[in-house]
């Protein structure tokens, strides 16, 4: 694992993954928390593929613009910096016709099992 690296995730925008679907708006069009929900699972994959399991601790995310059930989508995430155990991302999301919003993320690496016993 190192800086400059990057994932790609692909997804197919459906039903479920509108803001009508996930009650963060009132059409149907990609919901902003289905477009987050893609960028964590880009920057989770890029460390699950060096064996890190971790959680996402901190998202900032813009959504720039909309797209419609049918629209491929993906994410990529890349490593802007390793601080122990602490990685931040840079994320981009788009569609066939370019951007629709960015991120930055920082994710946690840790011991599932360590992990779950904390929260009893």
């Amino acid at each position: 694992m190192e800086q400059g690296e990057k994932k790609i995730v692909r997804s197919v925008v459906g039903e479920n993954d509108t803001a009508l679907h996930h009650a963060s708006g009132g059409l149907m069009v990609y919901a902003t928390p289905a477009m987050i929900g893609l960028m964590e699972s880009a920057a989770f994959n890029l460390l699950k593929s060096h064996g890190h399991d971790s959680v996402g601790i901190e998202i900032s995310a813009r959504h720039t613009r909309a797209c419609k059930p049918g629209a491929k989508v993906e994410a990529e995430a890349e490593i802007t910096g390793i601080d122990g155990k602490r990685v931040s991302f840079r994320i981009t999301a788009r569609d066939e016709k370019g951007e629709i919003g960015n991120a930055e993320h920082v994710r946690y690496i840790i011991d599932p099992e360590k992990f779950m016993a904390k929260l009893g």
